[in-house]
């Protein structure tokens, strides 16, 4: 396991493992290309556009550190072209959702699910995507690439209580060096479900304890839920209450949103089995800052 691991180890041996060569990527991407509603265009760009993305994803470094193929992040990209206005021109949304293992175990915990709803891009058949956060080359290139350094920023807070400034860093370089392109998603005032407010806010002050929550439910909850699952749940409790300040302070915030649109289901789930006050407590909670899936933790109450 990625830095769960290393903070239970001495630094020396951390140095070692560090040092260590032979390590591969940051990333473990599964990447589908499909275009329900285009019929006329041949599978194999489909296939094409779907090799290129997986291999920037899975080949490129985008970091100096070094993961072995075991704490290579989890992550799944559905990319759904909706219109093709012109030969190498395309238009739909992506969806991005990443999941994290959970100590002891082989079960992956969903932390992010993304829908982007801005993706414009042009891609020729059979191309390389060259990424650089340095410079804007292309939009699918940035977009691959922004959401790459995004999910190392939010993989870093589970495992380092606000673990993943440096990540969030050079993601802003992207979406700063996309801001004079025409295509949409970077921009502040076009929409607040997008790439530059979801970055904005996770860096934002009032944001912190969603960052803090993405630490103390994993580390302190997913992560000894084995062992001690009445003290887990309880330390999950405690996370997901101070959550209420990011709430007032911005309702319905498209990055509370991400977050518990992954992890609602397992919220469900952890909690069947808890006490009565435990399964209310979360209720309470969870009814003021996710209210849109308060059906669903319902459930809850219904369960043994």
């Amino acid at each position: 396991m990625r830095k769960a691991l290393f903070l239970r180890v001495p630094l020396l041996l951390v140095l070692f493992l560090v040092l260590t060569p032979g390590r591969t990527q940051e990333f473990n991407a599964k990447v589908q290309v499909i275009a329900p509603q285009i019929q006329s265009t041949p599978k194999r760009i489909w296939q094409s556009l779907e090799t290129a993305i997986t291999q920037l994803m899975n080949t490129r470094r985008f970091t100096n550190y070094n993961y072995t193929q075991t704490e290579r992040l989890d992550v799944n990209l559905l990319l759904t072209i909706n219109e093709q206005p012109s030969a190498d021109r395309f238009k739909g949304t992506l969806q991005v959702s990443y999941s994290r293992p959970v100590y002891g175990t082989d079960y992956l915990s969903p932390v992010m699910d993304i829908l982007d709803q801005n993706v414009e891009f042009q891609f020729l058949e059979n191309t390389q995507i060259e990424f650089s956060p340095d410079r804007f080359t292309n939009n699918l290139a940035s977009i691959v690439g922004f959401y790459a350094y995004f999910l190392l920023g939010v993989d870093a807070d589970t495992f380092k209580s606000m673990g993943g400034s440096e990540f969030y860093n050079i993601a802003q370089q992207v979406v700063n060096n996309a801001q004079n392109t025409s295509e949409p998603g970077w921009k502040a005032f076009e929409d607040q479900k997008n790439r530059y407010w979801l970055l904005d806010n996770q860096q934002q002050a009032v944001f912190r304890p969603l960052r803090e929550f993405l630490y103390n439910y994993h580390i302190n909850g997913m992560d000894i839920l084995a062992k001690d699952p009445s003290t887990a749940r309880k330390n999950m409790l405690a996370a997901i209450d101070k959550l209420k300040t990011v709430h007032q302070a911005k309702p319905a915030s498209y990055n509370m949103q991400v977050v518990f649109n992954a992890k609602g289901n397992e919220l469900v789930e952890v909690f069947k089995p808890a006490d009565p006050a435990d399964k209310t407590k979360l209720i309470n909670t969870v009814s003021v800052i996710d209210p849109g899936n308060i059906a669903r933790y319902q459930n809850l109450m219904r369960s043994n």
